[in-house]
């Protein structure tokens, strides 16, 4: 199919404006804020939108470093696309050939490693080519783009999605960095990312006194009278009982995982006050929502019994409830389509000579072609398809992880990859983890990527807005697979019943009269 006129339109726009796409990306990755905590992140976003004629609802859901921005035509087909901007904690890397962190920080601090950096500038870059296009050739619709915070935890997606930020769109676009064969410059098709539980347990000891008798003796002064334990012996206790357990929790097949991290150390005191707050999260990866409510019943049960063990109370408190994802062949399809025609991304050799100094001081022989050579290749979804199953049981629907898939219960949804640089290595050697960030931020490596995704998105988007019968046939699909539409006998409705969980004590940036810093100093 030839382009139309606004799609070659919006493909040109996107090369036009390659330098002020690649300093967005290098603005993003440079912030490297963390979930629930990209202020810098979401402020430029807002301010770079309504510089762009949209207006931008700030904090969208209660969600203080989300948005929600929109933009109209006039009356025709709507179409969703997103940007995330979170990064991870302990993987503060430079934009270098050699590993170091960003200048001021340590390796604790926050750094991109999808990099999502890359996958909201693409977003954004094919969201203004749109708009472009639909302005220079009167096509009539409506554009919303919503900023998703805590991808990493999967948080924003399904709390905008209970709060209708998808309804009412035609279709939505879902684009992500990927490396992981088989799926690299494809898209998916039926087997997506399957459902996610997220919660924290916090163990508060607020009547250490009543641990020991029950009788209503006083607790003597001395020192050594017995007293709870406290919440640092829950959270161990919870801890290890949990790790003991996990191989019981679920059969061992398909993909799932069940993750920890301990959100609040223990106070400090100069007495011997048991600690009175401590909290642990865990992240639940499931192909099912019944396998997460299974391993649900096992945390809670062990909860109540550290909390009982150590002197404590418990409290559960989400941080997400994720939906596993609904395919839309019809969809695919269309965007399969603008992957052959935009094609795969392509380096350059000055990317090639950066790439062979980062193998060089990783202990590898620089090669003539230092990156794969899968991320300058299609491979048809189809194929991709079998080889992501062959490691599936039959029975199994979805494997992996990623929030997209709330999205995709409220308007057709297609979901694809797009390569990051990704090195070549001899036989059995793995990169270290620095390598890997650092071409994500090096503006010569990551470019070519989103210069790609932009120009997929962009194409396929404006095919969504300028054809009816591909909204006709994503829209057929959608309905027969939710029995319905939204709402119908066999859609499944948002899990989340939560607020936002802002409030905890999540790894962040702080100000200080050093300067700005990481929660864990740098020095």
């Amino acid at each position: 199919m030839a382009d139309t006129g606004a799609q070659a339109h919006a493909l040109a726009q996107i090369d036009a404006t390659s330098s002020a796409r690649s300093a967005w990306t290098s603005t993003i990755f440079d912030f490297g804020e963390t979930a629930w905590r990209e202020y810098r992140s979401a402020e430029w976003y807002v301010r770079t939108l309504r510089a762009n004629g949209f207006s931008v609802e700030e904090g969208s859901a209660g969600m203080p470093t989300a948005f929600a921005a929109e933009w109209s035509n006039g009356s025709g087909p709507s179409l969703g696309l997103y940007a995330e901007y979170d990064a991870v904690p302990g993987n503060c890397q430079a934009a270098a050939v050699e590993k170091r962190p960003r200048e001021g920080l340590s390796v604790h601090a926050g750094g991109h490693t999808d990099p999502h950096s890359g996958l909201g500038t693409a977003g954004l870059a094919a969201l203004l080519a749109i708009k472009s296009a639909m302005e220079q050739h009167d096509i009539k619709g409506t554009l919303r783009f919503t900023g998703e915070p805590a991808e990493k935890v999967r948080g924003s997606k399904p709390i905008h999605a209970a709060k209708g930020y998808y309804d009412g769109l035609d279709a939505m676009l879902s684009f992500h960095p990927f490396y992981m064969l088989p799926m690299c410059n494809t898209v998916r098709l039926e087997t997506h990312c399957g459902a996610a539980y997220s919660m924290i347990y916090r163990f508060i000891c607020d009547e250490p006194e009543g641990w020991g008798r029950s009788d209503g003796a006083p607790i003597p002064q001395a020192h050594s009278a017995v007293r709870a334990p406290g919440a640092n012996d829950a959270l161990m206790l919870m801890y290890m009982s949990s790790k003991g357990l996990r191989e019981s929790m679920l059969p061992h097949m398909g993909g799932w995982s069940v993750s920890e991290a301990i959100l609040t150390a223990g106070q400090a005191t100069a007495d011997n006050l048991p600690a009175g707050l401590a909290e642990i999260q865990y992240m639940l990866r499931m192909p099912t929502i019944d396998m997460a409510e299974q391993v649900i019943a096992v945390l809670d049960r062990n909860a109540e019994a550290a909390a009982t063990m150590s002197g404590c109370r418990v409290e559960r408190h989400w941080v997400c409830k994720s939906r596993p994802g609904l395919p839309n062949l019809a969809l695919a399809g269309t965007v399969w389509e603008t992957i052959q025609a935009v094609g795969a991304p392509r380096w350059d050799e000055q990317a090639r000579e950066i790439a062979r100094a980062v193998q060089k001081n990783c202990g590898v022989e620089p090669m003539q072609n230092p990156f794969l050579d899968e991320c300058e290749q299609l491979i048809d979804p189809q194929e991709a398809e079998a080889i992501l199953r062959r490691d599936l049981a039959p029975s199994q629907t979805h494997s992996t992880s990623d929030d997209y898939t709330d999205m995709s219960w409220h308007a057709p949804l297609a979901r694809f990859y797009i390569a990051r640089p990704t090195l070549k290595g001899p036989n059995g050697f793995r990169y270290p983890a620095w390598a890997m960030n650092a071409l994500g931020g090096i503006p010569e490596t990551i470019d070519p990527m989103v210069t790609t995704a932009a120009k997929v998105l962009a194409h396929a988007g404006l095919r969504i807005l300028e054809d009816p019968a591909t909204r006709a046939a994503a829209k057929a699909e959608f309905d027969t697979r939710t029995g319905g539409g939204v709402g119908g006998d066999t859609w499944l409705a948002p899990l989340c019943d939560y607020d936002p969980p802002i409030q905890f004590r999540w790894p962040e940036y702080v100000e200080t009269p050093r300067g700005r810093d990481w929660w864990i100093p740098s020095l």
